[in-house]
């Protein structure tokens, strides 16, 4: 119980510490890092179950271990952390040997980190999450970003990137769990440096040569620069861009038709039913019951507009089915739509699907007017389906209403 309180106040006086020596530089050894250390040298001590004393200098150490950052210059921080949470420890009147082991952890995570026991090996770990998380790329920039506004200069790419892989490639987690629990993002998050520095470099040699031919020549060279290449990489991504969007449309358009043929089907379905009932039990009845024909009338009435409607929406409409060489020079024939082809002999559509894909113009005029018609189509659909449906709700409360009149106002008299 005394441990968590002295870790409670620890928390406290950190927090306190960095409200009362504001750092604006500090974009990354900020209190969001204090706390994301903290979080996961919790979660280390936890699986090895660290008790008492350990436990407690694992907390305290984690919330220090970056408290020198506002004491002083970034290069002794772990030196003025250090100083700093043993006058802490010493006025919460902290045993001797939690004082040694808070001090050991937070110098063992100066670099190159150098623990020697679990209590340093788990801050040290935890110090250094983040370069097995999803979130190393973000945390990574606001590093880089102090760094340029500690040292007031910009970092090349290519410099901060290969200082990073040398980074990742030499460093490893102490514990067991770490290595358990970051491994393979950080093996992600390498890879994924190690392309963009080749990016980097392969884009840095293209820009020397073309200025090297510029200076040998003295004319603007032929070789493409990074520039022209990231303009050619933009074009690329647009045209994906409208591939993707004519291909998610016409997917869209499809699934809503399906949509509107599996309603149209449920109405057939049930007003096929109602129908059945109608005139196979109900009919032969009407001789006992001649106050109910009205209401059976326009029940029937309604159920069989229901399933004409329903029908009419579901309707296939069969166009021609051919088209000619001056509707394809004129780009008026949409050989996307089976329509327009199935009665053609297959060298004939060959030869108009060859003139369409070597016309980037003609084949997205085709793209745009398959999916428009599809929408008109559509749009014909659910109109009638709308139709179909208005139908067979008012229908029903009115014949609802007619059977009840016609038994409580009309009824069969003995």
């Amino acid at each position: 119980m005394q441990n968590n309180v002295i870790i409670d106040a620890a928390r406290d006086y950190v927090l306190a510490q960095y409200q009362q020596h504001p750092r604006p530089n500090l974009v990354y050894h900020n209190l969001i890092h204090t706390q994301q250390v903290v979080q996961v040298a919790g979660q280390i001590a936890a699986h090895y179950r660290l008790q008492d004393d350990e436990l407690l200098a694992v907390y305290v150490a984690a919330w220090f271990h970056d408290a020198g950052y506002l004491l002083g210059e970034g290069k002794q921080h772990e030196e003025n952390g250090a100083k700093e949470a043993l006058q802490f420890l010493q006025q919460q009147q902290v045993p001797e040997n939690v004082q040694t082991m808070v001090q050991g952890a937070i110098m063992a995570t100066k670099m190159p980190q150098s623990p020697k026991t679990l209590v340093e090996q788990i801050v040290c770990d935890a110090d250094l999450s983040h370069l097995g998380s999803k979130e190393f790329s973000d945390r990574n920039k606001l590093l880089r970003h102090e760094m340029e506004l500690t040292y007031q200069q910009e970092i090349p790419a290519i410099q901060w990137l290969t200082g990073n892989v040398t980074f990742l490639t030499q460093h490893h987690y102490w514990t067991d769990y770490a290595q358990t629990l970051f491994k393979q993002q950080k093996e992600e998050n390498l890879a994924k440096l190690k392309k963009k520095l080749e990016k980097k470099t392969e884009d840095a040699a293209e820009e020397n040569l073309a200025a090297a031919t510029v200076a040998a020549t003295g004319t603007e060279g032929a070789p493409v620069t990074a520039t022209q290449k990231k303009k050619k990489d933009k074009t690329a991504k647009s045209e994906r861009g409208v591939e993707t969007m004519f291909r998610t449309t016409s997917t869209n358009h499809i699934r809503l038709s399906s949509m509107a043929d599996s309603k149209a089907h449920i109405m057939i379905s049930v007003n096929s039913i109602i129908i059945s009932v109608i005139l196979s039990v109900l009919v032969r009845r009407l001789e006992d019951y001649p106050n109910m024909v009205i209401p059976s009338i326009i029940f029937l009435t309604t159920a069989v507009l229901t399933v004409i409607f329903s029908v009419l929406a579901t309707r296939p409409n069969v166009t021609s089915g051919v088209f000619t060489k001056t509707d394809i020079e004129k780009k008026n024939a949409n050989l996307l739509f089976f329509g327009n082809f199935y009665k053609m002999h297959l060298e004939e559509y060959q030869w108009g699907m060859k003139q369409m894909m070597e016309d980037s113009e003609f084949l997205y005029s085709s793209m745009t007017r398959d999916i428009y018609y599809l929408g008109v189509v559509l749009g014909h659909k659910y109109k009638l389906l709308r139709i179909s449906y208005n139908i067979f709700m008012f229908g029903l409360i009115i014949s609802v209403l007619a059977f009840l009149i016609a038994a409580i106002f009309f009824p069969v008299k003995a």
